[in-house]
């Protein structure tokens, strides 16, 4: 499908105006090529080329599950306060809030060199697993990291509402999915009375990535194991930290264990849940004792946003892979809330 037909297009001309010298390059020809147009990135990704000066404009999507998923402004702030902390992060270059120069805010950010883990990996990590073994610390690290960064001081205030953050997230979910709802979910009924009665009292408040996974790390490309940047911030907030972990671990599946999504399980070498558990709970200080609450809400919430992809192909009359993947979610957030998965 083309980035028209998506409803995404790129008045480079317009863009290269709006840019003038606020970057280097002006005067040479400005090059935009999309990335990653078939990977079901909810937003779009240019590559900018001008003269020797590259880089990467990220705008939203044309069409989005709900208002305020991928908020440019807000991943542009979250960017910023990153600046100079230890967590590996693209570098904020510009904002612009004026949807009249290409029909929506953008922000343009440093080009990362490396690549995404789950979409491959080199020979030189899948084949050695105390590289592999690092890297899934490497994952759990840059998670100790961010829940480090001082977010008031760092100009975060009013981002997010971390007051009663882990009180109002099952309700919020649950409002989302009626908002486009087409089918009954297996399990649901289960999941949203677990949720209430087991809700643990809240973490204290820490910047939350919230859709931290290796779909969103890019690693470097030469040994040692080092993650270059952690990215795709837009739908950050401050709240509970722990539902980063969890999001993390709950699609950390070992061998023999079905995926939810139907991605590959971990590789031998890799590390388990419970060794990453461990090391998050030991570098961190906080208290993983409920643990299997954050991997159920990581799940329930990743298959209400789902369903939304669902809802939007079934009013359209069209096939969706969601069909299955959204119940096979809640299925999987059962089996950590029943303990069948540890």
């Amino acid at each position: 499908m083309t980035d028209a037909a998506r409803g995404i297009e790129l008045d480079v001309a317009a863009l290269d105006d709006w840019i003038g010298d606020r970057m280097p390059g002006a005067g040479h020809p400005l090059k935009a090529t999309r990335l990653g147009a078939d990977s079901g990135m909810g937003n779009a990704l240019y590559l900018l080329d001008r003269g020797a000066h590259r880089c990467v404009l990220r705008r939203p999507p044309a069409v989005k599950n709900h208002p305020s998923a991928a908020d440019t402004e807000r991943e542009w702030r979250i960017l910023n306060a990153l600046e100079g902390t230890m967590v590996p992060h693209p570098e904020p270059l510009l904002f612009c809030a004026d949807p009249s120069v290409i029909g929506t805010t953008f922000m343009i950010m440093s080009v990362i060199d490396g690549f995404t883990p789950a979409l491959g990996i080199p020979a030189w990590l899948a084949d050695d697993a105390d590289n592999l073994h690092a890297l899934g610390m490497a994952y759990v690290d840059a998670l100790v990291e961010l829940q480090k960064v001082d977010w008031a001081a760092a100009g975060l205030v009013g981002l997010g509402k971390p007051e009663g953050f882990l009180d109002r997230q099952v309700s919020r979910w649950l409002r989302q999915l009626e908002g486009y709802r087409v089918r009954d979910l297996p399990e649901e009924a289960f999941l949203t009375d677990w949720l209430e009665r087991n809700r643990p009292s809240m973490s204290p408040p820490a910047i939350l990535h919230g859709d931290f996974s290796p779909f969103n790390v890019i690693v470097a490309h030469n040994p040692p194991v080092r993650l270059a940047a952690v990215i795709d911030w837009d739908t950050a907030t401050i709240g509970d930290p722990l539902l980063d972990i969890g999001h993390l671990l709950a699609r950390w599946t070992h061998d023999g264990e079905p995926h939810p999504l139907g991605h590959d399980p971990q590789p031998p070498g890799a590390p388990t849940r419970a060794d990453m558990a461990a090391r998050y709970a030991e570098c961190s200080g906080r208290d993983l004792t409920a643990l299997a609450y954050y991997e159920t809400l990581s799940l329930f919430k990743l298959g209400v946003i789902l369903e939304g992809s669902y809802a939007r192909a079934t009013a359209a009359g069209q096939p969706s892979r969601m069909a299955e993947t959204v119940p096979e979610l809640f299925r999987a957030a059962g089996g950590f809330a029943r303990g069948e998965r540890s």
